[in-house]
C-alpha cells in the first residue's frame, strides 16, 4: 500500500501585500525526515505557518496528512508537533510543569499527563533537570524543552523550526543527534533550516526554496554524505590532527587550519572532541564541498 505524503501543495502563494512570501508552488513530501532549506527570508516559516493553519493561502491549495489546514485547522495540530524557533518558554515553570500542561493541551488527562511529561524529557536528555526552572535553563537546554513539548503527545508530524539555532557546536551536535533517535520513531518529520550540513545529517528527503520559488524536491542521496570538512583553531593545529589520525580519519594541516575528511557522518563530533582536548579552540568549522548545492543547483547554475 501506497503511504500517505505528509504533505501536498497544489499551486501554492502567499503574500503579505506587496511582498510575495511563497510563490505557486507544487511540491509533495513524503513520509520520512525532510528539510526545508533556504535562506533566511526564502519563506520556510511562512510554509511551517501555513501547514499549522496560522496563515492561509493567498492561491492554491495545501494538504498536510490529507486535511486542509485552512478549512479545518483543529484536525491538523491535532496530529502535528510543532517547536517554533522563537523564545516562547514560561521561565517561571519547572520544564516537568510546563511539558505535562503542553500534554494536557492535546488532551491527555494529568496523570498520564505527568508520566508522559517525565519520559519525554528523559527521551531528550533533561531527566536530571525536569524539576529546575526553565529561566534557569542554557540555551541548548530550553531548546530540548520545546522539543519535548512538541512530541509528548506522540504526534503523527513533528516541524521545527531552526531547532540548532544559536546553540554552540556541542549543543548543535547533540540537537541534531536527538532529530536523528527521533526519525527511528514512526513519526515524520520537517526541519526548516538554512544550514546545508545539518540537513544532510539528518534528512532523507529535501525542500529547497528561494525567495520564495520552488528550487528543488527530492531524495537526498548517499553520495552526498562523507564529504571533507574544513576547519580553523586558534592552536595546535597539529595536535588535532594526530587526535584524528588515531581515530582513522585524515586530516591536511595548513598552519591553523586543516581539511579533515572524508570519513563517515561524524566528521563535525571528531573534530570538536578532537580540539577540545587538545584545547585547541574551534574557531570554525564548515563543510568543503555543499553536496545539497551540488545536487540540487549545478544543473541549473
Amino acid at each position: 500500500m501506497t503511504q500517505q505524503n505528509v504533505l501536498e501543495v497544489d499551486g501554492l502563494t502567499h503574500d503579505y501585500g506587496e511582498v510575495v512570501a511563497l510563490k505557486d508552488l507544487t511540491v509533495r513530501v513524503p513520509p520520512g525526515v525532510t528539510g526545508l532549506v533556504g535562506a533566511n527570508g526564502a519563506g520556510k516559516t511562512t510554509m511551517l505557518r501555513l501547514m499549522l493553519g496560522l496563515l492561509h493561502p493567498t492561491a492554491g491549495r495545501m494538504t498536510v496528512l490529507g486535511a486542509d489546514p485552512e478549512t479545518d485547522p483543529l484536525a491538523v495540530r491535532a496530529r502535528i508537533g510543532y517547536m517554533p524557533e522563537v523564545e516562547c518558554l514560561p521561565k517561571d515553570q519547572t520544564a516537568a510543569d510546563f511539558v505535562s500542561y503542553a500534554a494536557q493541551l492535546a488532551g491527555i488527562p494529568p496523570r498520564e499527563a505527568k508520566r508522559r511529561s517525565s519520559e519525554t524529557l528523559f527521551l531528550v536528555g533533561l531527566e536530571e533537570e525536569r524539576f529546575r526552572y526553565v529561566g534557569d535553563f542554557s540555551t541548548g537546554m530550553q531548546q530540548r524543552v520545546k522539543a519535548a513539548q512538541a512530541i509528548v503527545h506522540d504526534p503523527d508530524l513533528l516541524l521545527l523550526d531552526e531547532p540548532a539555532s544559536g546553540l554552540d557546536p556541542e549543543g548543535r551536535a547533540q540537537m541534531l543527534d536527538l532529530i536523528r533517535r527521533l526519525g527511528e520513531f514512526d513519526m515524520s518529520v520537517i526541519i526548516s533550516s538554512h544550514v546545508l550540513t545539518d540537513i544532510e545529517e539528518t534528512c532523507d528527503w529535501v525542500v529547497m526554496l528561494d525567495a520564495g520559488d520552488l528550487l528543488r524536491s527530492g531524495p537526498i542521496d548517499e553520495s552526498s554524505r562523507g564529504v571533507t570538512v574544513l576547519v580553523e583553531v586558534l592552536s595546535a593545529a597539529d595536535e588535532v590532527a594526530e587526535r584524528l589520525a588515531a581515530r582513522g580519519i585524515a586530516a591536511a594541516v595548513d598552519g591553523k587550519r586543516l581539511v579533515v575528511g572524508p570519513e563517515g557522518d561524524d566528521l563535525e563530533r571528531a573534530v570538536v572532541e578532537a580540539a577540545a582536548a587538545t584545547g585547541a579552540g574551534l574557531v570554525r568549522m564548515e563543510r568543503g564541498a555543499s553536496s545539497l548545492e551540488d545536487l540540487f543547483l549545478g544543473e541549473g547554475a
